[in-house]
């Protein structure tokens, strides 16, 4: 397979302001997210957190609860903090039993003031743990959108008084790898890069990389759901009406004329996951 050379490796370079504004894209479009946006390989939770159920974890950047789900399901209990209300209500919904879902973001989750045993949903006044230790935090699909080292003392914060604190970090992206997947994502303004695990899981000095594990893998959507998957990107859900309709028209041309896609077919979208594990210096 013909591989695309020269793909970025450096990180992203935005500061506080730049990050507020662009994850503020996401902030009316939580169900639409969640209908198209891929789940996580299997393995990714066994891997990140260990065989054994029962951890107390925090996850940043929860959005739909697309991964919180897999944590749950594991056993784990799981708070579950993200910047949009609109992307929490959603996780509400499909994952009823998670222990709290809060409005925070990774460098200020807001568990200053409430403890992770307060039970689901608890308000900011209750009667509560000040102090919460976990076991593990957590970030899938989120840690590009932090400031890593302001994130990573959060992170460490959190886990104090952990035997075996541990940062998990993954992420789904489109294999920019394949040629026309490469294409793909330059005409949805996807973003979607491949960069060395040591740039992408950058936690500051309190936390060191310990693995690395990478899977390839497959989505299969329709022509039209890879329109629904383009309309959750950031740049789209921030540009006005005419750039919108410029991108579906390029994506139009792409899809049905040059690749050759009826509608309603079905498109095997090629990914990769990036999975990296840290713990505490």
């Amino acid at each position: 397979m013909t591989r695309v050379p020269n793909l970025p490796q450096s990180g992203p370079n935005l500061g506080a302001a730049q990050r507020s504004q662009i994850g503020s894209a996401w902030a009316g479009s939580g169900a639409d997210y969640d209908a198209v946006r891929p789940s996580y390989p299997d393995w990714c939770v066994s891997w990140l957190l260990g065989s054994e159920p029962g951890r107390s974890v925090v996850e940043v950047g929860a959005g739909t609860g697309l991964f919180t789900r897999d944590l749950v399901a594991a056993g784990h209990r799981v708070v579950a903090v993200d910047p949009s209300a609109s992307m929490l209500e959603v996780l509400r919904e499909q994952v009823p039993s998670v222990e709290q879902a809060l409005v925070g973001t990774g460098e200020l989750t807001g568990l200053e003031s409430i403890g992770l045993d307060a039970g689901a949903n608890a308000d900011a006044g209750a009667d509560v743990d000040a102090s919460p230790a976990a076991d593990a935090v957590v970030a899938a699909q989120a840690w590009h959108w932090v400031d890593p080292i302001a994130a990573g003392a959060e992170a460490a914060r959190l886990t104090t008084g952990s035997a075996s604190p541990v940062l998990g970090l993954v992420w789904n992206q489109l294999d920019v790898q394949v040629p026309w997947v490469h294409r793909l994502a330059r005409i949805m303004h996807a973003g979607d890069v491949h960069r060395d695990a040591e740039v992408a899981a950058q936690a500051g000095p309190l936390w060191r990389i310990e693995e690395v594990r990478e899977d390839h893998w497959t989505q299969e959507l329709s022509v039209e759901q890879v329109f629904e998957l383009t309309r959750t990107r950031a740049y789209w859900l921030r540009s006005n009406q005419k750039t919108r309709e410029r991108v579906e028209s390029n994506l139009r041309w792409y899809l049905h004329e040059h690749l050759g896609h009826k509608p309603g077919e079905r498109i095997d979208i090629p990914y990769r996951t990036l999975a990296v594990r840290s713990m505490r210096v």
